[in-house]
């Protein structure tokens, strides 16, 4: 088996710069659905950042139980843990850089596998518009 890289997600590959979430969500970020998330990227020129930082959102007003926003973020989270390639792969060849932020659009639960499939999904549209 050849080197491989261990499939873990950072703390260094989390959004967390109130700045830079203010510049994706104030016009400066694309989006588009794929129910029942969103996805909301921009391209950033930053040095210090990771090839992609991504936030994940999961409303309060969609479920008013910590256990269920939790449950989703998790999903969301292992999903694109897993299929993070298909992004990362193209931008680092590019050498360009992303920030990107998933979120959650309706009120109820979904599967493990329902939820993998569109995040799998939003990152294959995501990496087209990059290209």
């Amino acid at each position: 088996m050849a080197e491989t890289e261990k499939q873990t997600l950072r703390k260094a590959e989390r959004l967390n710069s109130r700045i830079l979430i203010e510049r994706l969500f104030s016009g400066g970020g694309k989006s588009f659905p794929a129910f029942p998330l969103r996805i909301v990227y921009m391209p950033v020129e930053k040095e210090n950042l990771p090839v992609v930082s991504i936030l994940i959102s999961v409303p309060k007003k969609r479920f008013k139980r910590a256990v269920k926003r939790n449950r989703v973020k998790r999903q969301i989270r292992e999903a694109y843990r897993k299929h993070r390639q298909i992004l990362t792969d193209s931008l680092t060849a590019s050498g360009k850089k992303a920030i990107i932020a998933f979120i959650w659009l309706d009120n109820e639960l979904h599967s493990s596998n329902e939820v993998e499939a569109k995040v799998k999904k939003l990152l294959t549209l995501t990496t087209e518009h990059f290209s």
